[in-house]
């Protein structure tokens, strides 16, 4: 397999979380540009369908599975759902996200758990209940079946408060604790994955907020821009080429690895 050949995705199955969200849908599109199968997973199958009709309509391919990963009779489901259509899975993308803004003071239990559920509980079963087709995928392709979790930079740092001021729109605290545990969750995976070939990395994405964040909150933005090595945000199509990576046989060898996509703002 040459240099180029390594990065493609031809045929594989991709179950992807979060699909049609804010990063999500660029690692779909990616996905599928890279000949990937992505399976559309997420709560709102009218964004679902609308995505499926764009990469077809691209040449490409994709199912559509709706899927909430904090209703386990919903996970239950989508298992059933993908054993009938598909022999195998070569990969698998948590990208989903639940959860609101919120500060020390407005931080409540239920907040903690939403994010917990959302960003460790949730993927860690969706692995579990996966993994008989995962371990079936990573014979079928070179370098092994692949898990890709979407954590965030302040999985690894935290916000600047001095940024978000009185917006309103505070990164909470229960946010970055469950993307740190995150993290964590993926190291343990590689090392006890390893040995049936799949393989399991992260990635810490940020800042990404909306494409219209210039225009709506011109300060928040700006703030941004300063804090960041490169001066600017990042664009969702940013993330694809970190994920593809990461699922296709160009990254055969890696395991237990987190790759920053963040424009440098974990280096400071």
């Amino acid at each position: 397999m040459n240099a180029p050949n390594r990065f493609q995705l031809d045929d594989r199955v991709v179950l992807i979380t979060g699909a049609a969200g804010h990063l999500g849908r660029a690692i779909s599109l990616g996905v599928a540009e890279a000949g990937g199968i992505p399976i559309l997973c997420g709560r709102t199958p009218e964004k679902l369908h609308k995505l499926q009709t764009e990469i077809q309509a691209a040449g490409g391919r994709a199912s559509v599975l709706p899927l909430d990963i904090g209703d386990p009779s919903s996970m239950a489901h989508a298992l059933t759902w993908v054993t009938q259509h598909f022999d195998s899975v070569h990969g698998l993308v948590n990208c989903a996200h639940m959860g609101r803004p919120g500060t020390i003071s407005s931080a409540t239990e239920d907040d903690f758990n939403i994010a917990q559920q959302a960003h460790v509980n949730g993927p860690f079963f969706l692995v579990k209940q996966f993994l008989p087709l995962l371990k079936q995928g990573a014979s079928e392709v070179v370098g092994g079946a692949s898990i890709v979790n979407v954590s965030s930079m302040y999985g690894i740092v935290s916000p600047d408060p001095t940024i978000y001021g009185n917006s309103g729109s505070n990164n909470p605290p229960y946010y970055g604790a469950a993307k740190a545990a995150l993290l964590q969750l993926t190291r343990y995976l590689a090392c006890h994955l390893g040995d049936k070939q799949v393989r399991a990395n992260s990635i810490t994405p940020g800042p990404f907020p909306p494409a219209d964040i210039a225009q709506t909150a011109p300060d928040f933005y700006q703030g941004l821009c300063k804090k960041n090595p490169l001066g600017r945000i990042g664009a969702p199509e940013e993330v694809a080429g970190p994920a593809v990576f990461l699922l296709s046989a160009a990254s055969s060898y890696i395991t237990g690895a987190n790759i920053p996509v963040d424009g440098g703002w974990t280096s400071w």
